[in-house]
């Protein structure tokens, strides 16, 4: 049997009643982005500290770090988001629990939450990675002038850390808005899953699944030039191959 191709779907209405097809997986889209960008914040904010921790002279600091990264890197992120929605409003109190089963967009929250925690454990492991890098004369330098331990992070290592691993962490990035698409399976209205709706109420499988993959193209192709831009902007020169400014004769 041939498949009968109609573009012309992604412009009539949805059965939603707001809006075509095309702007309900564009509002997928949208929700894609918005969880992406608040669990990055996750990430990041987690991942940073995480990383720190497991590169400071404490070795109980370097346990419990290590013990972070080994729980959430190791645990597949569909059984994650799992235990973050069906299982932890049964483990907490009762009123807590009921009120985290009626909260409005729980599934948003809950996979903001799961996506951060998730990529935080690979962040950390960047960061760390960055630090073990850097020579070992940049900390004993600091201690030297009487900087603390926070500020030979703040000032000396951190600044040169983050140049290290950005394009690592650009990745990340858009592992972290990939990943999101895994979200569908607790019943956040993401991208992958406006386009598994479209294909149910219509059924064009091969437009709403093409149209959704340009979108994810379109989008990573944007935030990979965008970083690859800021990457260029930060960058230290004639460290780890960025260009050295000609010399003045």
């Amino acid at each position: 049997m041939n498949y009968h191709w109609n573009w012309g779907i992604l412009f009539e209405v949805s059965p939603e009643g707001k809006g075509t097809y095309l702007e309900m997986l564009l509002s997928g889209l949208v929700w894609t982005l918005t969880t992406a960008f608040f669990a990055w914040l996750i990430a990041l904010l987690l991942g940073v500290g995480v990383g720190v921790l497991r590169t400071l002279p404490n070795r109980a600091g370097r346990l419990l770090g290590d013990a972070y990264v080994e729980l959430f890197r190791n645990i597949p992120l569909l059984v994650q988001l799992f235990l973050w929605y069906f299982v932890m409003p049964e483990l907490v109190p009762e009123h807590v629990g009921n009120w985290l089963k009626q909260l409005p967009n729980a599934a948003f929250y809950t996979a903001v939450v799961g996506l951060g925690l998730f990529m935080s454990a690979r962040v950390a492991e960047q960061v760390r990675a960055g630090v073990l890098s850097l020579p070992a004369g940049q900390r004993m330098a600091s201690t030297a002038l009487g900087m603390t331990t926070y500020q030979t992070y703040r000032y000396v290592l951190l600044p040169m850390v983050f140049r290290v691993i950005f394009p690592p962490l650009t990745s990340e990035l858009l592992n972290t808005i990939k990943n999101s698409s895994v979200a569908l399976t607790i019943g956040l209205m993401e991208l992958t899953a406006r386009a598994r709706s479209m294909q149910e109420f219509s059924f064009q499988v091969f437009e709403a699944f093409t149209v959704a993959t340009i979108l994810y193209l379109i989008t990573n192709m944007v935030v990979t030039y965008a970083m690859r831009k800021l990457e260029k902007s930060i960058a230290v020169p004639g460290y780890l191959g960025s260009p050295v400014s000609p010399a003045i004769h």
